[in-house]
């Protein structure tokens, strides 16, 4: 994870240095307009008082120099000239030195540009579940999908310093900005994101934003909040999305649904959160082919049943072999529930 974790500052830096470049693109033209046009300069000037230049670019090579005090020809002989030597180091110098000092400043204080800085991170974020809302039910949520093994990037409109700070400790960018804006999600990485889960109180407004999520990633899945239990049935039969309601509202709920999997509150059983857990076994899982007593052995879970077309097994023998398109439920603590996810993916 640490090795990651550098991997993905050194990426963020990069991408934050060439979007700092850009912010400087006018002071680069500005330089380059000194040079050029003093080098344009000097060749009329030159030709006009009797000690030309033999071309153009020769007289840009010039200004060059001169900007670094290092001139290519002898002192001149004409005082508008000698004019000119004196007062276009000043001018370029002077360009020069205001550009550095503001791109130093930013580059190495990325606390003044947080902003720029969170957008990098996040650019580096691949497969990952974007929240929507730092509220009670975002901030639960996002420490259960952190449990699950899962990669987040979190957007709040009205961030507080020190809910930022909290988060960001966790390892997730927090963009400050509109959810409802499309460069908000893009900043987001929505197009490289697998899961959108929405939490905010407004219910029009998920919906907005839900929509707007899954234009610019069809394959994007959709969790979002509604309080209304028969809005959230509506929802679901008409759109793509999965809507969960006030009565069903809790965080593991949420962070299960991004992760492709149904889970049940947790209950404590000796001091352990143990929750049930609905996996759906695609082709490429790892757990394809292994049995019942392995997959328990293995992962120190439960296997509560095997649901394989339209028989199902409760409490299957240990020599059961789990297959594709199958449907296993298990009762685990969190940390079982991430491996059990990370190999079924």
């Amino acid at each position: 994870m640490p090795r990651k974790n550098l991997s993905r500052r050194l990426q963020a830096g990069w991408r934050d240095t060439l979007l700092l470049l850009k912010e400087f693109s006018w002071s680069l033209f500005l330089f380059c307009l000194v040079v050029v046009g003093g080098g344009l300069f000097y060749y009329y000037l030159g030709a006009q008082t009797g000690e030309p230049l033999e071309s153009i670019p020769e007289a840009i090579y010039l200004v060059l120099g001169l900007i670094f005090l290092q001139p290519t020809i002898d002192f001149p002989h004409d005082w508008h000239l000698q004019a000119f030597f004196f007062l276009l180091p000043i001018l370029g110098l002077s360009v020069i030195a205001q550009g550095v000092a503001e791109f130093s400043t930013l580059f190495f204080n990325r606390r003044a540009r947080s902003k720029e800085w969170e957008v990098a991170v996040a650019s580096t974020f691949n497969h990952h579940v974007i929240i929507v809302g730092l509220g009670h039910l975002g901030y639960q949520t996002l420490k259960n999908l952190l449990n699950l093994g899962l990669e987040v990037v979190a957007i709040e409109l009205n961030p507080d310093a020190e809910l930022i700070s909290e988060v960001q400790a966790l390892g997730v960018p927090v963009l400050s900005g509109d959810a409802n804006k499309q460069t908000a999600l893009e900043n987001a990485g929505i197009q490289k994101a697998q899961s959108i889960i929405l939490c905010t109180q407004n219910d029009p407004l998920n919906m907005q934003i839900a929509i707007k999520a899954k234009a610019l990633n069809p394959n994007l899945k959709v969790v979002t909040r509604i309080f209304d239990e028969q809005f959230a049935k509506a929802i679901e039969d008409q759109f793509d999305f999965t809507a969960l309601s006030s009565s069903v509202m809790s965080a593991p709920r949420f962070a299960a649904a991004a992760a492709g999997m149904e889970m049940t509150r947790p209950i404590s059983i000796e001091g352990e959160n143990y929750s049930l857990v609905r996996f759906d076994v695609p082709p490429k899982s790892k757990l394809v082919g292994i049995t019942a007593e392995k997959l328990e052995q293995d992962y120190n879970v439960s296997l509560v049943m095997i649901k394989r077309q339209q028989t199902t097994q409760t409490h299957p023998p240990a020599d059961s072999r789990i297959q594709q398109s199958d449907c296993i439920v298990i009762l685990a603590a969190p940390d079982q529930i991430r491996k059990v996810r990370a190999a079924n993916a």
